[in-house]
């Protein structure tokens, strides 16, 4: 194989992005991916034998890929809204309620249902003023795709007022001061542990860092044919740029000095060299390959459960399941349940009652099964590796019938009742750990954001226009490990390739 521009290792979505702009930019380009499909966590599958359903098995919503990209590469994207934003259900004085948020979260229905809960409007204002407070942070989303503001250009752009309640302050004392009610205070939080196991009032503000990538983008959005459709449409307009997609090929070694890159396919070793080396991997793993000493082991903090129904469950409150359903479920995520889940969980316990978020896809996008069925995806917050490290099949069992348990108390007939049977009989329920991400998807102790993320502009004295810059000169991080990585973006990959590009 002749000397390369560039090897990207790892054929994720971040890796496929950077593979495609490089190409169209007329470069020579090889993509190795280490298992036999490209798209790494996003991804459709059928889960279930004797069903076709797809299931977006890891990612499973997006709101951070930038429309540019998709004019970029002409990506056939279809992103569509959801007709709710959430809804948790409450059991409160012996009667079950709710909290309905629609989309417009200002509208007649979102008011009264605030009202029916708290007892007047005091918490819906609260809401829609913070909601103002946290969309002055999508201003910095524009600059994503954009060589890194400073930190004090970042804090003029988004204004005194949001950088004191969402960046400088733990995001639990922002919280504690705007909200009286825990479900609704809770609603909001739980933006800052998604796949982050910190608590509100952490010093560290990791859960601060973590609410701005999931309040900074566009409005979460399903992907018409699931996630694997964004992927496919990346692994086509890579090959058709004239990208060389290498699936089957497991790198093994990357020598930083002269950018060759060893890798097995096929029970064969082979290697090349290449001006630039793109890691589409997890910088724990990138260390590895190179040799050097390796970062701080991240740890993953969430259960993945999908399910199959033959029908939706009617709920206690009496809301149509077709709109509870439609947007977030909340389960277990009142503040104080948030606070209890971690405090339980990092003593090593398994939380009593597990917060979690589930969402049904179908409603939005009825194309990936076939009616009446419904598929539907469980997130679990703070269930860290660390649960699982003694007895993985335990723990995961334990949280899965936690779950459902949890979801029980709000639903006039039992989950389990509801569940489609797969072609052996059992209920069509896959639960995936922290350590199932590290074994299938490469991300050390599951993490999905390749470690601690990082705020989105460049640090004081540092040197790294685009954010993607490795301790070596020749390597460049593109994928959730660099700097405004994170998500189903693609910015990690656009990144790499415009700093390989010099724009």
């Amino acid at each position: 194989m002749p000397a390369l521009d560039a090897i990207i290792v790892g054929g994720g979505h971040n890796g496929l992005v950077a593979a495609a702009y490089l190409s169209r930019a007329g470069r020579r380009v090889v993509v190795l991916e280490r298992r036999d499909h490209f798209g790494g966590a996003a991804v459709s599958e059928p889960a279930f034998a004797g069903h076709d359903a797809l299931v977006s098995r890891y990612a499973y919503l997006v709101s951070l890929f930038p429309p540019s990209i998709a004019r970029d590469l002409g990506l056939p994207l279809a992103l569509l809204d959801r007709p709710v934003a959430a809804y948790a259900p409450v059991l409160r004085e012996g009667r079950a309620t709710g909290l309905l948020v629609e989309s417009d979260a200002s509208s007649a229905a979102t008011a009264t249902s605030f009202r029916d809960l708290t007892g007047g409007d005091a918490e819906h204002a609260a809401f829609l003023a913070f909601g103002e407070v946290a969309a002055r942070v999508g201003r910095l989303f524009g600059t994503f795709t954009e060589p890194l503001p400073t930190c004090a250009e970042a804090r003029g752009l988004i204004g005194a007022e949001a950088w004191r309640d969402i960046i400088e302050r733990p995001l639990g004392e922002t919280l504690d001061e705007r909200f009286a009610d825990g479900v609704v205070a809770g609603m909001i939080a739980t933006d800052g542990l998604i796949g982050t196991f910190a608590a509100l009032d952490e010093p560290s503000l990791r859960q601060n860092r973590c609410f701005l990538y999931h309040v900074v983008g566009e409005r979460w959005r399903v992907p018409l044919g699931g996630m694997g459709a964004i992927s496919g449409a990346l692994e086509h307009a890579a090959a058709a740029a004239g990208a060389v997609l290498r699936r089957g090929a497991e790198v093994l070694a990357v020598d930083p000095g002269t950018g060759e890159v060893t890798w097995r396919e096929g029970g064969q070793e082979s290697s090349a060299v290449a001006g630039r080396v793109l890691a589409n991997v997890a910088p724990a793993v990138l260390a590895g390959l190179l040799g050097d000493d390796p970062p701080p082991r991240p740890e993953g903090a969430q259960l993945k459960v999908n399910m199959l129904l033959d029908r939706l469950p009617a709920l206690r409150s009496g809301i149509d399941p077709a709109v509870a359903f439609a947007g977030t479920f909340r389960l277990h995520e009142d503040i104080t349940e948030l606070q209890a889940a971690h405090a339980a969980a990092a003593r090593g316990e398994i939380p009593q009652r597990p917060p979690a978020e589930l969402y049904c896809h179908t409603l939005t996008d009825p194309s990936i099964v076939e009616e009446p069925r419904h598929t539907m995806t469980l997130f679990g917050l703070h269930t860290p590796a660390r649960l699982f490290a003694h007895d993985e099949a335990a723990a995961r069992d334990t949280l899965v019938e936690r779950y459902l348990d949890g979801l029980d108390e709000h639903l006039a007939e039992p989950i389990r009742g509801c569940l489609a049977r797969d072609a052996e009989g059992a209920p069509c329920v896959e639960a995936r750990t922290p350590l199932d991400l590290e074994r299938e998807l490469a991300l050390p102790g599951g993490d999905i954001f390749h470690g601690d993320l990082s705020w989105p502009w460049q640090e004081d004295g540092a040197d790294d226009r685009w954010g993607v810059a490795s301790a070596h000169e020749r390597v460049l991080l593109c994928g959730a490990g660099a700097r405004r990585g994170g998500g189903v973006s693609g910015i990690g990959g656009h990144n790499a390739a415009m700093a390989v590009l010099g724009r």
